[in-house]
């Protein structure tokens, strides 16, 4: 009875190790044999996963599911109108969501959000049509609360055609791999084999930026700590803690640094702790040092500063934790900036028009105000006006208007 007893146990405690075998080996990335997806890091990395979901970088692109758009469809808030006879209406359609081009009345066709980029200031979206993905004329603004043409768009004539290539993914996604197509008589685009950067394979989309994106394929690192739930430091995989100062750089700046470079590789091929000079080059005809937008160039920015120039540490990670979005208030970017400048003198006119618990907590009004990108600009409907998507500058310094 007793050893009846002994053998019930060993099966039920056998059938209890395979009921928790890694998630992982039942699943095959996209990206290949190595990866693990994001899913399997939830189980030992719980903390991080709940703040890295409402990201920036998590959000950098989405399902377009009416969770995640941030414009409105309700009558009255869901129209643009590019002249009397033609608009487009932002429509919700068997739990679907749509432009709709209409002329003198008439529906003309009906677009669908499929992809969603961005979630914090805009939103811009497209459509995927036969592997090729096409931006959406109108996209959604924070700033104005409402919609407006997508970045540089015509206000007067509607363009469902402007595609999206997969360098654009590249900084709005974890991956996204190009359609490969052969020559066949029965084919429609015959590349001879080769790859075409704006003919993808939506299948092997993975939105956002994922922890694998920045720290590199986790597959052996999972089944290890897995195996070995006892192990204290991290096998096999990149800790951003034992990158140096460059490598740790060249990680955000694969997607903050730019797109006035020659490339070399695609972005999609970089690994943590990798030079980004292996995959982009200088190019010093369209480099432009004293006027880096906003929008895409904050290294650029921060390298013109002296608090970096002067710093043997500073880096990126030094003011944002990638793993989620800093406060709005401010208070958490002072606190960092006090920390080196706790003996910063202000002048009487400065003390006189700005209260003292202002300085102390609110260093990047000053010191990093917003400023308008060059390269994003947008109209409303039935406005002429052109507005300007304003970013809090990455140059830290003291401004002609603030100077103190």
């Amino acid at each position: 009875m007793k050893k009846a007893y002994i053998l019930f146990i060993i099966f039920v405690w056998g059938v209890f190790l395979t009921s928790c075998k890694n998630e992982s080996d039942d699943y095959t990335d996209p990206r290949g044999t190595d990866y693990a997806g994001s899913e399997s890091c939830i189980q030992c990395h719980q903390k991080q996963h709940e703040t890295a979901i409402h990201s920036s970088h998590y959000k950098a692109s989405l399902p377009a599911t009416k969770e995640n758009i941030l414009g409105h469809f309700e009558n009255g808030k869901n129209i643009f109108v590019y002249d009397k006879n033609t608009k487009v209406v932002m429509e919700e359609r068997n739990d679907s969501l749509y432009q709709v081009l209409y002329k003198n009345g008439k529906e003309i066709k009906a677009y669908p959000f499929d992809v969603l980029f961005g979630a914090k200031h805009a939103q811009t979206s497209g459509y995927w049509k036969n592997h090729y993905f096409y931006e959406l004329p109108v996209s959604y603004y924070k700033s104005i609360n409402n919609w407006a043409t997508s970045p540089n768009y015509s206000a007067t004539k509607p363009d469902f055609n402007r595609k999206i290539l997969k360098e654009c993914f590249a900084c709005h996604s974890s991956n996204i791999a190009s359609k490969y197509v052969t020559t066949s008589s029965s084919e429609t685009y015959t590349f001879m084999g080769m790859e075409v950067d704006d003919f993808m394979s939506k299948n092997t989309l993975i939105y956002g930026i994922d922890c694998e994106r920045c720290h590199g394929p986790a597959k052996t690192h999972v089944q290890t700590h897995l195996k070995f739930p006892d192990l204290k430091k991290a096998q096999n995989m990149v800790s951003f803690r034992n990158l140096n100062r460059q490598q740790r750089i060249d990680a955000c700046a694969l997607c903050h640094s730019g797109n006035d470079k020659s490339k070399l590789k695609s972005r999609f091929q970089f690994k943590p702790g990798e030079s980004l000079s292996d995959y982009f080059q200088e190019n010093p005809r369209s480099k432009d040092t004293l006027n880096y937008d906003v929008h895409g160039n904050q290294l650029g920015l921060l390298s013109q500063s002296k608090c970096f120039q002067k710093s043997q540490t500073m880096d990126c990670i030094t003011c944002h934790n990638p793993h989620q979005d800093t406060p709005q208030n401010h208070i958490t970017y002072s606190k960092i900036c006090m920390s080196c400048h706790q003996s910063t003198k202000h002048t009487a006119i400065t003390l006189k028009t700005i209260s003292k618990s202002g300085l102390a907590n609110n260093c990047v009004e000053c010191h990093m105000p917003k400023q308008d990108s060059k390269a994003i600009r947008f109209q409303q409907s039935n406005n002429p006006a052109i507005n300007s998507y304003s970013l809090r500058t990455h140059k830290i310094a003291v401004y002609p208007a603030t100077k103190n």
